[in-house]
Formats: C-alpha cells, structure tokens, sequence
C-alpha cells in the first residue's frame, strides 16, 4: 500500500467532485456480499424491525474498545438492549479484551459487512463506536438496512458524508441519534426551557474554550508514520474504511488517530458538539458564512497546537447574527468576563507547560452574551448560570422551572426504538452542528479565512477548501457507500 502524497492539498480532493458527480454503477457495489447487495440494489425499502415496547432492543455493537466498549457499557446498562452481536477490526487485541469478556458466547465479526451478511435479520439497532472516519460507512450501511443507529460524535469525517447521513435518516425513516450525551440531561432541558421563557434572547455572541492537553501537543510529524507489521488481530484495510490509503502504524491507533486530519476531528470535533450543542439547536444557528482562523502551530498532517476559529452566523429570521469563537491550545485561553468565577478548579487538568507556575487551569466551558444578560456554561450535561448583574437580579424569581430528563441518552436511544420517546439527538438536529464544525476543521487544515454560501453550500473564496467539503476520494471498493 502507498501512503497518500506527503502533501496532502494537493489535486486528490479536487477530483472529489468528479467522483460524486460521476456515473456509478452495479460494478461499484460489488464488495458488498450477495445477500447485502440484493437489499441494497433492490430499490425496496428496508424492513424496519419493530420492537415491542416490552421487548429489549437487539442491538449489534460495532467498535468495542475504548470509547466503544463505554458506549456498549452505557447501552447495556438501560435494560432495553439485548447485545446480539459484537464486531471490530481489531477483534481479540487487549483493549477489546473488557468488552469480550462481558459478553461471551456473542457472535463476532471483523468485519461489519459480514455482519450484516450473516446476521441482519437478527439486529434491529447498530451501536458505531468507532474512530470518527469510519462511522460513516457503517451507519450508511445500517440505514440502508433499516437497522436504528447509535452513532458517537461527530457523525462523520466531512461535510458531505454528514449530509448524506442526514438524507438517508430520512429517507429509510429509522431511528437515529449522535452520542453527545449531554443532549438529554440538564444542559439540554435548561436551555430549551430558558430559550422558551425568553431568558435566552437576542444573543450576539459565544465564547467556546477547551484548553486540556490534547495528544498531539508538543509533537511535530514533517511526514506521515513509518510502516510497521500489521497485528495479526487487525484487518487493517476494514480499519481504514473509507479513508484515504495509509501504510499501518501503531501512532495510527487507539486515540492517536484524534491527531491527524486524516482521521480525527481535532479538538474541535471531540468537544464541541459537547459544548456548543444546545445554543446551535435553540439559538437556530444553522451554518456560518464565515470562518477566520488564527493557528499556532500549523501543520498540513495534524491539528494545530492552538487554534482560534471565528465562526459568523448570519441573522435568522429575527434573530441576531452571532459571532461564535472557539478556542483550544493549552496556552490559548480566551478573554472572560471579570465575574466569570473561579477558573482553577479541577486538579486533573495539567498545566500549559511543564512548571509553569502562574499557568491557568481553566475547565472546558463557554460564554453566552445577549443585549441584557451573561451566561456561563460548561461542557457535557452541565447546565448554565447567569453572571451577576442588575438584569440578571431582577430576572431570578422569573426563571422557569427546568423538567427533570425522563431518560438518558442511551435509554432515550433505545426508547425510541421502541417508538416511546423520540431521540434529541437526531441527525437532522445534530448534522448541521457536525457540518459547521467540519467547515471550522476544514479552515483548519488550509489556514485561510473561509467565506462559505449556505444557499451553494460551497466555499466561494478557496478552491481546496471547497473540494474539501467532499474529503479525498474513497479508496477503491469502499465507493459504494456514498450511493446507499
């Protein structure tokens, strides 16, 4: 296998274009097993499985260590799954070694094409806990079957599969949610609440920040990773999945692939669909016109040692236009309201440098700024606070009162499944957040300010940068998951 051109904005994703607005055949899908490509092909809709509300969710788990071993913990945990099938392409490799042990004599498979093969008709819902680049092809293949879909964020690795993941929710009709689990805990319910009660209003600006140490702090890569014997655990080409070509290396796995464009979302799309989640869905901020980085540590191969992306979103019927700002680097904290609060609080976060004695400590959060209040706000399921002013006394004993969830996000999941909730994290709900994220990540990667059309959907300023909407062309044989 050749690894991708040591300059990776190069004319690959300009051809990208050409491949979605190509013709594509039968001939394309035929990697996909006989019986896949007869569900496939047929034109029919899929068959739905319906679940009793009695009755556990079979549920297939596809990545089971790490992140998904948690995600298969959490599901498991609700008491409305039945684990029918486990599969990973690192099958039997220490750090899927919990999750077999939790669940022996459960089918296994490397590779979720065969899973589906074999056992499709025994599955009515797919847990995706795999590395961001490939939860594309798996979810596609799964709605497409009319399996329900727990997928973990960010959904996918580019604008355009996130798009087609939203089509095909709606068009196989099945039940999906993105695993930001904050989504159905007091961070969701309070700001849907307050935005209700007119205590969220006319909000102007947001200040987003996650200055934790990420793993490609301090290390400098001039090229991709060397060659290294493939384990005898992995297959390494269904690891790869959609992504672009690249010889094997431990610095590729487990977490490590968080740090290269190639694979991961950066900071950005580990944290900020934890963050910035609720004000994207009740502040209606669709996508931005505009996208202005400012890097430390720029690197064509993996994320910037600090970033700070300036997002505009454009007015919204009669909402204001909102400048939303994020950071992230250790050093690269941003400008707070002097009565924000205590910022050194959590022990477990490391200094920006090794003995830096005055170094800050600051909690991943946010702030939310409209015509008359403040608001703090932290990450995952923490909820908001009012900054103290005039305003914000005489608005205390008008608060409403915020519900209590009736269900967390995995149980919310597998609820739905059984048609009595309905998800919150819906692809339609969490898609535009993803696609916003992916235009900062894209801004990213080519360091230019980026002037992007809702109406197009295209960035209008930079050639690359709009190819990059599409991400590289899929390696042979995996094309026919843009076409599911």
């Amino acid at each position: 296998m050749n690894p991708p051109s040591t300059s990776p904005l190069n004319e690959t994703h300009l051809r990208r274009r050409a491949f979605l607005k190509g013709a594509f055949t039968l001939g394309a899908v035929s990697l996909l097993t006989p019986a896949l490509l007869r569900a496939t092909a047929s034109g029919e809709a899929p068959a739905i499985l319906k679940t009793g509300s009695g009755q556990k969710v079979k549920l297939a788990c596809v990545g089971i260590g790490n992140r998904g071993g948690d995600i298969i913990k959490a599901l498991h945990a609700t008491g409305l799954a039945e684990i029918v099938a486990l599969c990973d392409t690192d099958m039997g490799a220490p750090h899927t070694e919990k999750t077999l042990k939790a669940f022996p004599g459960i089918p296994r498979f490397q590779d979720f094409r065969q899973m589906f093969d074999k056992m499709g008709k025994d599955i009515e819902a797919v847990s995706v806990g795999t590395p961001d680049f490939s939860h594309f092809p798996i979810t596609m293949l799964a709605m497409s079957l009319g399996k329900h879909v727990y997928c973990e964020k960010p959904m996918a690795h580019s604008y355009r599969q996130t798009e087609l993941m939203m089509a095909a929710e709606a068009k196989y009709k099945i039940v999906a949610q993105m695993g930001n689990q904050g989504h159905s805990e007091e961070n969701y319910f309070q700001f849907k609440a307050w935005t209700e009660a007119g205590i969220i209003k006319d909000v102007t600006k947001i200040t987003a920040f996650m200055n934790n140490t990420r793993r490609w702090h301090g290390k400098t890569y001039p090229d991709y990773l060397p060659e290294e014997p493939v384990p005898a655990t992995l297959d390494w080409d269904c690891w790869l999945a959609t992504a672009e070509t690249h010889r094997y290396n431990k610095g590729y796995q487990n977490g490590e692939w968080r740090s290269w464009f190639d694979f991961g979302n950066g900071a950005l799309g580990d944290w900020g669909a934890h963050m910035i989640d609720t004000a994207h869905e009740f502040l209606a901020l669709g996508l931005p016109t505009e996208i202005n980085p400012k890097l430390e540590g720029y690197s064509p191969l993996v994320f910037p040692q600090a970033s700070t992306l300036e997002f505009k979103f454009p007015a919204r019927g009669k909402l204001p236009p909102v400048d939303l700002t994020w950071y992230d680097g250790q050093q690269n904290l941003p400008q707070l309201p002097e009565n924000y609060g205590d910022a050194i609080v959590d022990g477990d976060i490391p200094p920006p440098t090794a003995g830096a004695n005055d170094a800050k400590k600051l909690i991943p959060g946010k702030v939310l700024y409209s015509e008359t209040l403040t608001f703090k706000g932290g990450t995952h399921a923490k909820g908001l606070q009012i900054l103290p002013s005039a305003n914000a006394r005489d608005i205390a004993s008008r608060l409403p009162k915020v519900p209590k969830t009736p269900s967390n996000h995995f149980a919310n999941f597998l609820l739905a499944c059984q048609g009595r909730e309905a998800t919150r994290s819906n692809f339609a709900v969490s898609g535009p957040l993803c696609q916003a994220m992916a235009l900062g990540i894209i801004a990213q990667r080519v360091n230019s300010p980026l002037k992007f059309d809702p109406v197009t959907r295209r960035i209008t300023n930079h050639r690359v940068a709009d190819a990059l909407l599409d991400g590289p062309p899929p390696r042979k044989n995996w094309e026919q998951f843009y076409r599911l």
